[in-house]
């Protein structure tokens, strides 16, 4: 499944830099014995869904040793306001970087430029576009997290339901996010043929204008079967407008915000579908560590498989445990981890079949 702190950055209302993680003591196995430089950028550093990733990136930084790690982001959803904190980034972390972004196209160049000045780039989470020269991504199959989501609501509807089911997209045109709702509306569209589709809509990642996008569809279809989102905000604003209306509709959403995790305990979310960012962090700046020390910065070509998984009633302790720390989510992630880093090989897909 996938990990989740209590503590969640705050949005500070500035473009922030996150401290460098901890490195201990030297291994012997640098590059050429020194230490490294290395760093993440991420799409929002205050939502929990990047978060997530940079706490697995911290992880796999401090466990891997002689690391000097930076993460920077954004306290808001702006794409060229990370391009900017990614490029300064490049002048500081040039033994490599992972990034992470939900507007891939304006990061071709400056990726591409990182490239070309020899620093290794792993992408995260959102693969990377043509022309960009990062030729290996680490990421879910988010289109079949998409149909995960629609079979756990047909499993609720009953047999044959008919009605709308409102599909909410917080940033259209974003490959990670459109394909999370393409695999939702497929899965009904031949499944429940008399389900009509609503949307998708934008959501928006703000947390506040989400909450007003999801009024508003809310009250326009107060008779729907459900309304499912999938981002992070969408969760746990669902729950509260569901709470609020006394709403007998099924909601859910992405991510394991704390905010949904409560959604999920209480049972005003059925389900919230987790890609397990931690996960996809630690396993990206691994393959990045080990790259740079074994292979000469030659990284994987290839996209890099990382799974996901269901919260729901019958796991959701042991998920908030996990959630309790960095610590708590890498010991209840290193069976998996260890199994993903031990056979690289059998997770490697062809680039261009990234979902």
């Amino acid at each position: 499944m996938h990990s989740r702190s209590r503590t969640v950055a705050a949005s500070l209302g500035v473009l922030v830099l996150l401290g460098a993680a901890g490195c201990g003591e030297s291994d012997g196995a640098g590059g050429e014995g020194g230490k490294l430089e290395m760093g993440i950028a991420v799409a929002n550093i205050s939502l929990n869904f990047a978060h997530e990733m940079v706490l697995g990136a911290e992880s796999a930084a401090s466990h891997a040793k002689d690391v000097d790690f930076q993460a920077v982001g954004p306290p808001n959803t702006d794409g060229p306001a990370e391009v900017q904190l990614f490029q300064n980034l490049t002048t500081t972390a040039k033994d490599g970087i992972v990034l992470e972004n939900l507007d891939p196209p304006i990061f071709t160049r400056p990726a591409a430029r990182a490239v070309d000045k020899g620093i290794p780039i792993v992408a995260l989470d959102t693969s990377p576009t043509d022309g960009s020269k990062v030729n290996f991504y680490v990421g879910n199959d988010n289109y079949a997290l998409g149909e995960l989501m629609a079979k756990e609501a047909l499993e609720r509807l009953g047999d044959d339901p008919k009605g709308e089911v409102a599909i909410g997209v917080p940033n259209p045109g974003t490959p990670v996010l459109d394909n999370r709702a393409q695999g939702i509306a497929d899965t009904f569209k031949k499944e429940a043929p008399n389900v009509q589709i609503i949307g998708p809509f934008q959501t928006y990642s703000d947390p506040g204008q989400n909450y007003s996008s999801w009024s508003s569809q809310v009250n326009a279809h107060p008779n729907a079967l459900a309304f499912l989102g999938v981002g992070d905000a969408d969760s746990y604003n669902l729950a509260k407008i569901k709470k609020q209306k006394n709403g007998k509709w099924l909601t859910a959403g992405f991510d394991v915000d704390p905010k949904t995790l409560d959604a999920v305990e209480d049972g005003s979310n059925f389900v919230a579908i987790d890609p397990q960012h931690f996960l996809k962090g630690y396993l990206s700046t691994a393959i990045l560590v080990e790259s740079v020390r074994g292979h000469d910065g030659k990284l994987p070509d290839g996209w890099f498989l990382s799974p996901g998984g269901v919260v729901d009633s019958s796991n959701i302790d042991e998920i908030i445990t996990r959630q309790k720390s960095a610590e708590a989510a890498y010991d209840w992630y290193k069976p998996t981890i260890d199994k993903l880093l031990g056979g690289q090989e059998g997770n490697m897909r062809p680039l261009k079949d990234a979902r």
